[in-house]
C-alpha cells in the first residue's frame, strides 16, 4: 500500500493566509509516501512545508508560482500506475492564428495589459484590448468561445477553452500515456474514470478564490495504491467540519508498472 497525497493551487499568502488548521492536524509526517502538487503555492515557505510532510514531492508550475523552475508537466510511476501532473491554466488560450484586418461589431471590449501563454510558447505582454464572444450552439447547448486581440496594429484570434475542458483532459492524458491524470486550476474538486484511466483535480487545499467564484471549499486527494488497485479520497472542508469521500479505480493492465 502506497498513500500519494496530491493538492494544489494553494495561493499562500495571496488569497488564504494558510492550510486550514484541520487539514493541517491530519497531515502528518510519515505518513505519506508521496506528494504531487499541481502548482501556484507561490511562495518558497510552502514547498519547504511541503517537504517536511513527505521529502518525495514533485510539483508542476502554476501561473503565480514565483519557482519558475517547476516543469509545466511531468510524469512518474507508483507501483503499477502512471501518473501525470500539470496545473492546467495551458488550456485556457489554445492557439494564435494570423493578424486578421477588421471591424468587429457588438462585442465587449476591455483594454487591459495581459500577458498570454500559449500552446505553442507565444508569449505577449503589452497593452491590448481583449475582445471576448461568447455564444451558445443551438444544437448541444453548449458555450462556445472565441476572442480577438487588438493591439492597435493588428487583430489576432484567439480560440479560448473553459477551464477543465474534458476533451483538452483527454488528450492531455493520451499525450503523458498516463493511467492517472492530476491537474489544477479550477480550484474545484473532481474525479472521474475516463477511457480505462482516472482524471483528478483536487482543488484548492485553502479553498482560494479563483477568477470564476468565490464560493470554494478547501479540498484535497488522497489517493491508497495497492497493486493494480487505487482508491481515490476526497477530504473536503464544508462548514467547519471535514467531509470524505472516495471513489475506486482498477487497472486491467500492467504497462504501466515500475521497473
Amino acid at each position: 500500500m502506497v498513500l500519494v497525497l496530491a493538492l494544489g493551487d494553494l495561493h499562500i499568502p495571496h488569497r488564504a493566509p494558510d492550510l486550514p488548521a484541520k487539514f493541517k492536524s491530519m497531515l502528518v509526517p510519515g505518513k505519506i509516501q508521496h506528494i504531487i502538487c499541481t502548482g501556484n503555492l507561490c511562495v518558497k515557505e510552502i514547498h519547504d512545508y511541503l517537504k517536511t510532510l513527505c521529502p518525495d514531492l514533485h510539483i508542476t508550475r502554476g501561473e503565480y508560482d514565483e519557482e519558475t523552475k517547476y516543469p509545466e508537466t511531468k510524469t512518474l510511476t507508483i507501483g503499477q500506475f502512471k501518473l501525470g501532473l500539470c496545473h492546467g491554466h495551458q488550456f485556457w488560450v489554445q492557439h494564435l492564428s494570423v493578424s486578421i484586418k477588421g471591424l468587429w461589431v457588438g462585442v465587449v471590449v476591455i483594454p487591459a495589459v495581459c500577458h498570454f501563454a500559449t500552446a505553442d510558447r507565444f508569449n505577449m505582454s503589452r497593452m491590448i484590448y481583449f475582445i471576448l464572444l461568447r455564444c451558445t450552439c443551438i444544437e448541444t447547448e453548449t458555450l462556445l468561445y472565441n476572442a480577438f486581440i487588438y493591439d492597435n496594429e493588428s487583430l489576432l484570434m484567439v480560440k479560448v477553452i473553459p477551464w477543465g475542458d474534458l476533451d483538452s483532459l483527454a488528450m492531455l492524458q493520451r499525450q503523458l500515456d498516463v493511467d492517472i491524470l492530476v491537474t489544477g486550476h479550477t480550484h474545484q474538486f473532481t474525479a472521474y474514470k475516463h477511457e480505462g484511466g482516472v482524471v483528478i483535480n483536487p482543488g484548492s487545499a485553502t479553498g482560494a478564490y479563483s477568477s470564476i467564484t468565490y464560493d470554494v471549499n478547501p479540498s484535497f486527494v488522497l489517493m491508497d495504491i495497492d497493486g493494480l488497485r487505487v482508491v481515490v479520497y476526497v477530504y473536503e472542508l464544508i462548514d467547519g467540519e471535514v467531509k470524505v469521500d472516495k471513489i475506486d479505480f482498477k487497472k486491467t493492465s500492467t504497462s504501466h508498472s515500475a521497473h
